[in-house]
């Protein structure tokens, strides 16, 4: 999947896909690499994790020629992470057609509760241009 989007983020973050569909999306990143000053996984590592995640998981339901374009995320980080990995997984709490609303849980290797997550999503026509926006 990361190889239909070259020199993105998830190629940055070092992710990889374990579960791939539109009912449940898992993905897994490196803790190191993505840290911040102390050693500990960086919080924005684990936003972006779940952001994807759902994004991935709502573009495969409403379409991939439709646009699906996170609004609001909510990470609650619960526990520290020095090692490893950490592996979200995401399940869709509303799917209709114009917004989604998808929920991830958070883990470490050892099956630990590392973060809980919602992101609402938009969704929209890609041939359409966004409201407000004019073409360059």
């Amino acid at each position: 999947m990361a190889r239909q989007f070259p020199s993105s983020l998830m190629d940055k973050l070092g992710m990889e896909w374990v579960e791939v569909g539109p009912e449940r999306v898992v993905a897994r990143i490196p803790v190191g690499g993505n840290t911040q000053p102390y050693g500990m996984l960086h919080g924005g590592a684990t936003a972006a994790l779940c952001e994807t995640v759902a994004s991935i998981g709502t573009a495969l339901t409403a379409g991939l020629d439709r646009l699906s374009l996170g609004t609001t995320l909510t990470v609650n980080h619960l526990r520290s992470v020095q090692e490893g990995h950490i592996t979200a997984a995401g399940v869709p709490v509303h799917m209709g057609r114009t917004s989604a609303v998808w929920d991830m849980r958070v883990t470490d290797d050892s099956g630990r509760l590392v973060a809980v997550s919602r992101l609402t999503l938009a969704i929209r026509d890609a041939s359409r241009p966004a409201q407000g926006s004019s073409p360059r």
